[in-house]
């Protein structure tokens, strides 16, 4: 029987501090826990076993949380961990971090564990920004971790960089540009702010909105990011990520074309075939269940087909290439130009949809009113 080609990812819940617009599932480091955590996560790997064997690794995501705020041995345990499934020999080892937490030291154990792939999540270039919305790190120390990622010979490296955040003004994107360009990354991700409930920005913007950009500005800066990376040779991919050629990330890729993925640790999310399941939130919850010899899984659902249907649509019209009639066809046994044929035609004519060879995609203003294009395919 051929092996299914799978991706992993490992939630590290772990942060130095929380970010002001961060509502993740995280909570601020203390060694004790964090040795405690990589001891159940290293269990909760060994409880997949028979479903792992019929697999193929081609891509780890380790993310959080700021996987790089821990020491670098709990990193190398679980990569090792792993190291008893079979990995493809060119899988795509990814690991976020934050510019402060990420030494040389580090970096070269990262390689040493066979890490390819590092996420920096640098946000803007700008001390004040950077302040104000409680990241812990500052420029210089953005462009130290890039010499060092650099220093320690990892080729393939992403900035996580933002628009639309508190006081932001079009010069702020000039210079993250800029730096951007010099910088030399394989791959950007370029997102807007969104303001989420429970927030500290969110409850600031619920107070005073006039520090905050409009949809109108939002959308300036979004376009001159999208020009200007691709004036420096940065593919768009997809709505908010950038890669030079080769150089997409093939973990998120699993995620926008609905492919197997497993994810270890708390909250995190898994996709295996029809079958959706995230784990427990809450430590108590997590352990407990490890201890029992059971999966820590508090959520799981059987999809219908017209929810997978409906995720493909919507994960993949956020992709440039848009959806393949062929490949949608075959998949779900449907004639897709028949079936939405109302909804195609009314987005092609409001210019929010154009057909490709045989790929129906966002067009430049599609992809500002991406949501609206979605609710129209949604059965």
């Amino acid at each position: 029987m051929k092996k299914i080609n799978t991706g992993i990812y490992i939630h590290i819940p772990f942060c130095e501090s929380r970010c002001h617009y961060c509502d993740f599932c995280s909570s601020i480091i203390n060694e004790e826990n964090v040795k405690k955590y990589f001891e159940y996560l290293q269990k909760e790997i060994d409880l997949y076993k028979d479903i792992l064997k019929n697999r193929v690794i081609d891509s780890i995501f380790i993310g959080g949380g700021t996987p790089s705020s821990v020491d670098e041995k709990y990193i190398g345990e679980i990569l090792e961990k792993l190291n008893n499934f079979e990995i493809s020999k060119d899988a795509e080892i990814s690991i976020e971090s934050n510019p402060n937490s990420l030494s040389l030291k580090k970096l070269r154990a990262y390689k040493s564990f066979g890490i390819n792939r590092i996420s920096i999540g640098a946000q803007s270039f700008n001390d004040d920004i950077l302040k104000d919305i409680g990241r812990v790190h500052n420029k210089s120390q953005i462009l130290k971790a890039v010499e060092n990622v650099n220093a320690a010979g990892i080729k393939n490296f992403n900035l996580d960089l933002m628009l639309a955040l508190p006081n932001q003004k079009m010069e702020d994107i000039y210079e993250s540009i800029e730096e951007v360009k010099k910088l030399k990354s394989t791959h950007i991700s370029y997102y807007s702010l969104i303001l989420e409930e429970g927030t500290v920005l969110y409850d600031r913007y619920k107070n005073n909105d006039k520090a905050f950009a409009d949809e109108k500005k939002d959308r300036e800066m979004y376009h001159y990011v999208v020009n200007s990376l691709e004036a420096l040779g940065y593919k768009q991919y997809e709505i908010s990520n950038f890669a030079k050629e080769g150089y997409e990330c093939r973990h998120n890729l699993k995620y926008w074309k609905l492919k197997d993925y497993i994810s270890f640790g708390l909250s995190a999310s898994s996709n295996i075939s029809n079958t959706r399941y995230t784990n427990y939130y809450n430590f108590l919850d997590y352990y407990e269940k490890i201890d029992e010899n059971k999966k820590p899984i508090g959520f799981k659902e059987d999809l219908s087909i017209d929810d997978r249907l409906n995720e493909f649509i919507i994960m993949g019209i956020r992709l440039n290439e848009g959806i393949n009639v062929n490949e949608i066809n075959e998949r779900f046994n449907i004639d897709f130009e028949k079936k939405y044929r109302s909804a195609i035609k009314k987005n092609i004519e409001s210019g929010l949809l154009e057909k490709k060879d045989d790929n129906y995609k966002l067009t430049t203003l599609g992809r500002d009113l991406s949501n609206s294009v979605e609710l129209d395919f949604f059965i």
